[in-house]
């Protein structure tokens, strides 16, 4: 690439951003309240919430880190769609209704499965707060590999540019923002990666034209030949339990305007992901035949967008895999946020922030959210790759405690957080042993088979929990009230079938 070229990605990248400000600033005028700014009032419809969850979900690991993947083990790279959009149609079937209750955030939903638990909120909410900041900084990282590869910037320029980037339409317009600017840059992506099949498959000549530089292995399919059967069905797994735990997923559930319109969705989304997982798969194969000795496999996007097509298309696909960093990193951002107002001040304090200053501390926070994990990117990548995998592996004891609590009314609140404890444990030995991470691939399938087992037993030995539901319900949702959010729920009169009317509102 010369100075022509990098001053052409750099302008296409300032000029989406400046967009992507606009649209902030044009949505700010709509928050007037702390559930406004943080769930955009509760009143997304079904074009709004599939847009920005299917922006979210195509995100850097499923569009630009599977293009890598697929770099070296071909089809393989098919997974993340597939596991993605199993997990999609798993989050509909068990936890779309949820929309019902008024939540706000996932550690208060996990409380609600206990008797409105406080241990299970505060550490729910602790767990996921640390975790969204290593997310967040990982996009940060990965969108600012990108664009220092593609406009010659200084990579620690280039993490300040990434993160004040969609930081600051986030900050100016909230969640709506977040939802507005997703619809519009999962368009881009949508495009831009189908774009980027198509024409790299042309330039080859098909998948004919894969050739002896793509192993066998790699072209068999799904490519389980290259992953081993076991390692390629953990990971699918691994990216659907990701879905179904992470809580940025959930924010787009309590932010919906109707359980049904969380269902038509989620659906939509779950075909769209499905159908898209194949691109990066066809994008990472070309590549392999193109250039079969890139050094580092995770430059296989750019290198095919900035080198094989013409410098408009490249600047296009540019802003199509920036948008994938960004609408993971905005939806991270908010959900942060919600948990540490809702959830972590309550925590430490005992009281949550004066309504009519949400707005205010909400910006206040995500300023602050964004500072803690530009910092974690700026030390060192290896401290935010260490966060993200200590973190993802409770996600596994995360969401079986949340089908335990839901769906069996025996479950403790110490089965639980033994659920939790559990799966991190063997997660973690796992992680540790070269051996054993051989044979799973990763580790959720013992890590799931480990929560189930110790969130069960303890349940058992331990006793009944006391608070019905209704009640539980009832205290959650005086709690909302203190904060002037969630306490009226906005989805056509539709009311708890566990509580009766009036359980979910300001009491």
């Amino acid at each position: 690439m010369n100075a022509a070229s990098d001053l052409t990605y750099l302008l296409a990248f300032l000029g989406a951003l400046v967009v992507m400000l606009g649209l902030g600033v044009w949505v700010a005028r709509r928050n007037r309240t702390g559930e406004d700014f943080l769930l955009a009032g509760r009143r997304l419809s079904t074009p709004l919430l599939t847009g920005t969850t299917l922006a979210t979900l195509v995100g850097t690991g499923s569009s630009l880190g599977a293009v890598g993947f697929a770099y070296e083990n071909g089809w393989a790279g098919a997974l993340y769609g597939i596991g993605g959009a199993l997990g999609v149609f798993c989050l509909l079937w068990l936890f779309a209704d949820v929309r019902k209750y008024g939540f706000m955030t996932f550690a208060e939903e996990m409380s609600f499965y206990y008797g409105a638990n406080k241990a299970i909120k505060g550490l729910v909410a602790v767990v996921l707060f640390v975790a969204e900041i290593g997310w967040l900084g990982a996009h940060i990282l990965g969108g600012s590999l990108y664009l220092s590869y593609l406009t010659g910037m200084d990579p620690t320029t280039a993490k300040i540019v990434v993160a004040l980037g969609f930081g600051l339409y986030t900050i100016i317009g909230g969640y709506l923002a977040v939802v507005i600017t997703d619809a519009v840059q999962g368009t881009i992506l949508f495009l831009g990666f189908t774009l980027l099949a198509v024409l790299a498959l042309v330039k080859i000549g098909g998948t004919d034209g894969f050739g002896e530089s793509v192993p066998a292995e790699a072209t068999s399919f799904l490519g389980v030949d290259a992953l081993g059967p076991l390692p390629a069905v953990s990971l699918a797994l691994v990216i659907a339990v990701g879905v179904l735990a992470t809580p940025s997923y959930r924010q787009r559930i309590y932010s919906a305007r109707d359980t049904a319109t969380v269902k038509r969705s989620f659906a939509l989304v779950g075909v769209l992901f499905a159908v898209f997982a194949i691109t990066p798969a066809i994008a990472g194969l070309a590549t392999r035949s193109m250039q079969p000795g890139l050094d580092n496999p995770d430059m296989a996007f750019p290198y095919l967008a900035t080198t094989v097509f013409p410098l408009w298309l490249g600047a296009f696909l540019l802003i199509a895999g920036l948008s994938a960093t960004m609408s993971s990193g905005d939806s991270d951002a908010i959900t942060a946020v919600t948990i540490l107002l809702r959830d972590v001040v309550h925590l430490v304090t005992g009281r949550l922030p004066q309504a009519e200053y949400m707005v205010r501390y909400s910006r206040v926070a995500l300023a602050v959210v964004l500072a803690l994990a530009l910092g974690g990117a700026l030390v060192a990548d290896t401290i935010i790759d260490y966060i993200t995998l200590m973190i993802s592996t409770v996600l596994t004891g995360l969401l079986v405690a949340a089908i335990l609590g839901k769906f069996w009314h025996r479950a403790t609140w110490q089965g639980a957080v033994a659920a939790i404890a559990g799966g991190a444990a063997v997660a973690t030995t796992v992680n540790m042993s070269e051996s054993l991470t051989e044979f799973w691939g990763n580790p959720v399938i013992p890590s799931l088979v480990a929560a189930i087992v110790a969130g069960v037993l303890v349940s058992l030995a331990t006793p009944r929990t006391a608070v019905t539901r209704d009640e539980a319900l009832r205290r959650l949702a005086a709690e909302r009230a203190e904060l002037d959010v969630g306490t009226e729920i906005r989805a056509g009169g539709e009311q708890s079938e566990l509580a009766g009317p009036g359980a979910a509102s300001s009491g």
